[in-house]
């Protein structure tokens, strides 16, 4: 499993993602490799996302704040829909999965996040109109555990076995409502919404293995003798990658 972040040089920042990870793949009878990979480092001219992908059977892009390193884990989403690639996003690792599916979609390399480029042309990504404003990050942002309800016969709802969940934020940003529908028109999913409908929680795309990404941290809610449901998903499709069902 790759797991492709910013923050990898100090390996504590993703303790909570790893041991989502081991939870996990304990569960499913297989031993964790993981492989860390700087996000930065997939920007550079001469690197060669096949070369720093093959072999992998899953691809984690974690949570985090600012741009810097953004562009290579929208490499690492890209490569993982172009090659069928399992794929868990984790709030950021949403947001440039869709940023990454918009670029494709609209053939505008400016699709991004307001976050990174405030006067973006399309910001695919951004603020809720009551965070526009604010300044100030912690006790601003939405935090804490929000209700979501699950699409019927989607990977997340088969993921959960349920129909609504709670789970745990931490962020600002969100997926622009403006292009909710031309993105589900190019293969997306928007599996989990919140109950009235007006913020995403969950998308996924549509004719891929597994390729999932949660607005929430479930890494949060794992536990020992509980995995999450979406680590758990997102583990049996790597197994089943690394089995050759792809």
């Amino acid at each position: 499993i790759a797991l492709v972040g910013k923050y990898v040089g100090l390996h504590d920042a993703y303790l909570s993602v790893q041991e989502a990870l081991v939870h996990a793949t304990a569960h499913h009878g297989v031993r964790l490799n993981l492989d860390w990979v700087d996000s930065e480092s997939l920007e550079l001219p001469d690197t060669d996302p096949n070369a720093v992908f093959s072999g992998v059977d899953g691809i984690v892009v974690p949570g985090g704040f600012g741009e810097r390193g953004v562009e290579g884990m929208i490499v690492a989403a890209r490569y993982a829909r172009e090659h069928g690639v399992p794929y868990l996003g984790l709030c950021l690792g949403l947001q440039v999965m869709v940023i990454d599916l918009a670029r494709h979609v609209l053939g505008e390399a400016c699709c991004n996040s307001s976050e990174f480029v405030p006067d973006t042309a399309h910001p695919v990504i951004d603020l809720m109109l009551e965070q526009r404003g604010i300044t100030d990050r912690g006790g601003t942002m939405r935090l804490g555990a929000y209700p979501c309800v699950l699409q019927p016969g989607s990977k997340a709802q088969a993921a959960y076995g349920q129909d609504t969940i709670h789970e745990r934020h931490r962020h600002r940003y969100e997926i622009n409502n403006d292009y909710r529908d031309l993105l589900a028109q190019g293969g997306i999913v928007w599996s989990g919404l919140s109950p009235d409908r007006k913020l995403v929680e969950i998308g996924e795309l549509r004719d891929h293995p597994w390729m999932v990404g949660s607005q929430f941290h479930p890494e949060l809610k794992t536990r020992p003798n509980r995995p999450h449901p979406l680590f758990l998903g997102f583990i049996q499709a790597a197994v089943e990658h690394a089995n050759g069902a792809h």
